[in-house]
């Protein structure tokens, strides 16, 4: 008996606060309203404190589905996504779905367990345990590290977010050996400590948030030089990247003060408006529109690294910059590959575009640049094939159909043709995976968390090849009751990879796969189904689907001859 009361005595007391509790508190002090991910042993405890916050958990089929639902998420409402990843495999699972971010300049946070403290890179064959799960992490990330003790908690978190608002953002890792997560934090700064010291030093205490790292101002001097060098120029273009995505109409009247042929990368589509005057959409890597920035003697670039997935989307090495270059970014090594610049001015996007009016807005230049975009403009209508232009009418049919919906594309051939010839109405509408990394699969998950994210009706395009890597994020559609259309691409495989190996002479292994039958796929996992076949029967189902509550997949042969019909009356840049 007096052992026993022994053993009693000395057992560790409950802490009143662990720190994976903590954890969820300066969560939700910066901002964070979603947390995707998927409990595991090594994780559960991350889950105790979420029914005090009001943070949102969805639960994917697999990590690398939560990673995409957080890209997805940020990228249509502009709020960082968050997961919770189990050691070991969940980690290497998600990290296909960060090196996209990490590619596209997307904000992920993602928090992981390791390993007991005294465990980690032990060797020992312990659950879930890798060499060095910081050391592979963190090459797709912007950071990764580990806490390795409660105190570290507010200081690592906020460093996290201080790249995300501060600097070109993309993933961070965060990971807490499980004895950590459970260890006593009611010693630690909560976010309490710092939001009511705060309120107490501001005049107006309603809305408090944590106060944010921001990006650099530009230098004035630096702009002075851009109007200078700008005066000379008799035949400048604007190429706006997807850090402008949240310029606002400064953006237009930028590259209406200057007079100049605009462009905008896929994640800057709907910067302009479709039908602007100087406007050529996202066709820089077409003849016609490449021609039109080799022969300007004056390029500005803001927000955009030059890659080749925007520039050079046929990988023949042709984009050419010949001109003066000045490039307008928040990275510093951005500013010199994979072209130098002659100007680089470091800097917020907004806060340049906003400078560098305010000193044209009283001497606009005229450049003639209306004539030059039309005639580009022209020579790109001529060139374009039925194919292209029945795969953007449907698009266009779609966006003209749905008020505020937001496209979500993987590696497939509607969202390479609408990479070039679709025109969204507004930023943070089109985005896709072909860009950057280039994974498939994305195109499901993605969606899904853009759904979450905006509450706007969203379209996912992706292949019957493509769904076949996610397709159990259908299920996670569904039992969130999300109207999600997901379009389905049916080309019988991986047919843009069959069209490569057809022009190269190479034998067709391993593109012709078998394509599930969709339709009991599809009810399985609670999804809807329809095979569309014509017009009108896609805007009388569109009618009637946005306001559904389960998800429904539309397959669409690409053969199917109504595509080419619309085609017939797609106009460009409307």
């Amino acid at each position: 008996m007096t052992q026993t009361l022994q053993t009693s005595s000395s057992a560790p007391a409950t802490p009143s606060l662990t720190c994976g509790e903590l954890l969820v508190q300066w969560l939700e002090s910066y901002g964070v309203e979603t947390v995707f991910g998927i409990p595991g042993v090594h994780t559960v405890e991350l889950y105790r404190g979420l029914p005090n916050t009001n943070i949102r958990h969805v639960t994917p089929r697999h990590e690398q589905g939560a990673g995409f639902m957080a890209d997805g998420y940020y990228r249509a409402s502009g709020k960082v996504g968050v997961c919770f990843i189990i050691t070991g495999p969940g980690m290497t699972n998600i990290m296909t779905a960060m090196a996209q971010a990490l590619a596209d300049s997307i904000p992920m946070l993602v928090i992981s367990s390791v390993n007991k403290v005294a465990d980690t890179g032990s060797g020992e064959g312990h659950l879930h345990e890798l060499h060095d799960q910081q050391g592979m992490v963190s090459k797709v990330a912007l950071m990764s590290k580990t806490i390795w003790q409660p105190e570290s908690l507010p200081k690592v978190i906020a460093e996290a977010f201080a790249l995300f608002n501060g600097a070109r953002p993309g993933p961070v890792h965060i990971q807490l050996p499980i004895d950590v997560i459970t260890a006593d934090a009611s010693h630690v700064a909560k976010p309490s400590d710092y939001l009511n010291n705060f309120a107490k030093k501001s005049t107006d205490a309603h809305g408090l948030t944590l106060p944010q790292v921001m990006r650099p101002l530009p230098n004035p001097a630096q702009l002075d030089l851009i109007v200078e060098s700008l005066n000379a120029a008799k035949n400048p273009v604007i190429l706006y990247g997807g850090g402008c995505v949240d310029v606002d109409h400064d953006a237009q009247t930028l590259a209406e003060l200057i007079d100049a042929p605009t462009f905008l990368t896929i994640n800057a589509k709907g910067l302009l408006p479709p039908s602007h005057p100087l406007s050529l959409g996202s066709n820089q890597s077409l003849e016609a529109g490449r021609a039109v920035i080799a022969e300007a003697d004056w390029v500005l670039a803001i927000g955009t690294e030059l890659g080749e997935t925007d520039y050079d989307v046929f990988f023949n090495g042709e984009f050419k910059i010949n001109g003066m270059l000045i490039r307008i970014d928040c990275d510093a090594q951005q500013l010199q590959r994979p072209f130098r610049a002659d100007i680089a001015v470091l800097s917020d996007a907004q806060m340049a575009v906003s400078g560098l009016c305010s000193r044209l807005e009283n001497h606009a230049l005229n450049h003639q640049a209306a004539v030059r975009v039309n005639e580009a403009k022209q020579l790109l209508i001529e060139d374009m094939t039925p194919d292209f232009a029945g795969q953007n009418a449907l698009l266009q049919l779609i966006r003209d159909e749905v008020k505020d919906v937001i496209f979500v594309g993987d590696s497939t051939q509607p969202v390479y043709s609408g990479n070039l010839g679709f025109e969204a109405l507004a930023t943070r509408r089109w985005f896709n995976s072909s860009t950057g990394f280039g994974t498939l699969g994305y195109g499901l998950p993605a969606a899904i968390g853009a759904m979450i994210g905006s509450n706007s009706p969203v379209v996912s395009l992706i292949g019957d090849g493509g769904i076949q890597f996610t397709i159990a994020e259908l299920i996670c559609a569904a039992e969130l009751e999300l109207p999600l259309i997901v379009l389905l691409w049916n080309n019988q495989g991986y047919g843009e990879i069959r069209r490569y190996m057809e022009e190269g002479g190479l034998p067709l292994i391993g593109v012709n796969i078998k394509t599930p039958n969709f339709e009991p796929l599809a009810a399985g996992f609670g999804a809807g189904y329809r095979r569309i076949t014509a017009k009108q029967q896609l805007l009388d189902a569109l009618k009637e689907d946005i306001k559904g509550k389960q998800p429904i997949i539309y397959e669409v042969d690409e053969a199917d001859e109504f595509l080419i019909e619309m085609g017939k009356t797609f106009t460009c840049f409307s």
